[in-house]
């Protein structure tokens, strides 16, 4: 495609701009970025990821109902929230339990056990140390919603930024070879050149990730129409139902069922009766595929807490998979450590490229500021002389 010179200057104008607002915050992200996409290699290493004992394989898994009781043993006086279960920690299961079942989501004491003995491995804090402040630094900056759709800006910006000066890189390299960098020039020509060439080697990866960031800070807008759409349908039924009398009905019961109406596909999390992403009448039992693709995907299947019974089992909107599938993607987490190398290495390069635009900026401020001042010189000569 071939841009008009009112075209490349107004292109020039938008990668300019959407550059220097969104640099410094992609700084951030990329410098933060970096041990994120290591978060797991960390946590082993600093002894923050546990580890079920050896046992011979067949060793059977006890009652979940069990379970549960060992793990809020350690806090009696609190509810049981949520379960969860990692594929990459076999033989593991977490407890989220708060001091009441409407507690803010900030509020979270977490137990985690073997799930062939219930003993109790680990009482872990997510909200506190490197990585957690590394984390909470990427995602929202410590202002929660407010700074994750800020960032989320800066990532539209970034991804502009890449878009156009794309268009401006055709216009620029018709009168080189591809990759050519002018190393007999000048500072700021030779900085110029591998600038535009570091930008165009990474910008699938770019883009990648800059689209895979904006959409995961969605993430809370996106599960409440989640929530206000299909749940509401799902437990629509519910609405006016009483509230639940006495105990709820089997923990482990809840499991097998949600597992005999989705054979092949494993659990993943489970919400309780009166957390937010499920009625007050339900197990919310969300289960996930096999492979590393589908792995990615959740089903829910609500459980009636009173009666055990399956009341309703959907996939997923498509927005909320796009969701699902772009966090890992955007860390690199679908490869193993192969493809989190390569995320490093482009992470890297990326940030030579904003440093790079940066010095450009400046260096070209300075050439304008000099030019301008020779001009004025040579005017005020000129003047004098006449």
């Amino acid at each position: 495609m071939r841009l008009s010179n009112t075209a490349v200057r107004v292109w020039f104008s938008i990668h300019k701009w959407t550059s220097l607002i969104c640099t410094l915050f992609l700084f951030m992200l990329c410098l933060t970025g970096l041990p994120l996409i290591f978060h797991e290699e960390i946590d082993h290493l600093l002894g923050k990821e546990p580890e079920a004992p050896a046992m011979p394989a067949d060793t059977p898994k006890m009652n979940l109902d069990k379970i549960l009781a060992a793990g809020q043993a350690q806090r009696p006086n609190d509810v049981v929230r949520y379960v969860f279960w990692a594929e990459e920690h076999p033989n593991i299961v977490t407890m989220s339990l708060a001091d009441s079942i409407d507690a803010p989501p900030d509020v979270a004491y977490f137990v985690t056990l073997d799930e062939r003995t219930a003993q109790v491995l680990d009482q872990p804090r997510f909200d506190e140390g490197f990585m957690y402040i590394v984390y909470k630094l990427h995602v929202d900056m410590f202002a929660g919603i407010g700074g994750k759709l800020f960032l989320g800006l800066m990532g539209l910006l970034f991804v502009f930024s890449i878009v156009s000066g794309l268009l401006l890189y055709g216009p620029i390299m018709r009168k080189y070879d591809f990759g050519m960098v002018r190393t007999e020039k000048s500072r700021r020509l030779k900085w110029l050149d591998l600038h535009n060439l570091l930008g165009v080697v990474t910008v699938v990866w770019a883009l990648v990730v800059g689209i895979t960031g904006v959409i995961n800070t969605l993430s809370e807008p996106v599960l409440a129409l989640w929530q206000m759409g299909q749940l509401a349908e799902m437990t629509a039924p519910y609405k006016n139902a009483a509230p639940i009398a006495g105990p709820l009905s089997s923990f482990d019961d809840a499991i097998a069922v949600s597992r005999e109406a989705a054979p092949g596909m494993n659990v993943s999390i489970v919400a309780f009766p009166g957390t937010m992403f499920t009625s007050q009448h339900h197990y919310a039992v969300f289960m996930r595929g096999n492979t590393p693709l589908t792995s990615r995907l959740i089903k829910p299947a609500l459980i009636d807490a009173q009666t055990g019974k399956l009341t309703d089992m959907r996939d997923m909107p498509w927005f909320v998979n796009t969701l699902f599938v772009s966090q890992p993607l955007h860390f690199g987490d679908y490869g193993g450590l192969p493809l989190k190398l390569i995320w490093t290495v482009f992470d890297i390069i990326t940030l030579v490229v904003l440093g790079s635009g940066l010095y450009l900026w400046f260096a070209r401020r300075k050439a304008l500021g000099e030019q301008l001042t020779r001009r004025e010189a040579v005017a005020d000569e000129m003047a004098s002389i006449s």
